[in-house]
């Protein structure tokens, strides 16, 4: 099966529930023919959240505590109207994307949402991510999988995954690492 020729980019999409408050999730997203495709799994809030208002917010952020904090319970991030979508977008976030659902391919199990870029802005500049902030990013991934993977695959992976951890985490890091460890050890996952 030929891949297409797309980037995909780690981001927290925020999207509005029906209460009207903010949900965030952690999702990597691809730009494909003039689109960003978000692909959020069925079922789920940001599913929901998409087909009801057809719109979202996807933020760039180099605080990973937000990328682990959506997996674990730790949601409660400060937010910004948009400029140009009824909707918000995180405080932390560099740059936010506001989108406009242009399109939507409704398959099992991750629907496809083709989004149309309505505004962005950069808040601060993008200094990149340092090897502890790449770690928590990949535990993320690991967290949000931990009923499709082996359980040692995530072993074998948060290992490798730990030497960054050890050499380069900051408070922000340490504190995330810590979220997904915890999450994991709940789901019966032993690691070292």
């Amino acid at each position: 099966m030929a891949r297409l020729n797309s980037r995909i980019h780690e981001v927290v999409v925020t999207t509005i529930a029906e209460s009207g408050q903010p949900h965030s999730a952690p999702m990597g997203v691809s730009e494909v023919g003039g689109y960003f495709h978000v692909k959020p799994f069925q079922p789920s809030q940001t599913y929901d959240n998409l087909k009801r208002t057809g719109q979202c917010t996807l933020n760039f952020t180099d605080d990973v505590r937000i990328f682990a904090g959506a997996l674990t319970g730790h949601r409660d991030w400060p937010t910004r109207p948009c400029n140009k979508i009824d909707g918000v977008y995180l405080t932390a976030a560099l740059t936010h994307i506001e989108l406009k659902i242009a399109k939507i391919d409704d398959i099992q199990p991750r629907a496809c949402f083709y989004g149309e870029l309505v505004a962005e802005e950069t808040h601060a500049p993008f200094r990149g991510f340092n090897r502890a902030q790449s770690a928590v990013i990949e535990a993320a991934i690991l967290a949000s999988r931990l009923q499709m993977l082996p359980a040692e695959k995530i072993q074998q992976e948060l290992a490798y995954l730990a030497i960054a951890i050890e050499k380069t985490a900051g408070e922000r890091e340490l504190e995330a690492w810590g979220w997904l460890m915890d999450k994991i050890k709940q789901a019966g996952i032993n690691i070292e």
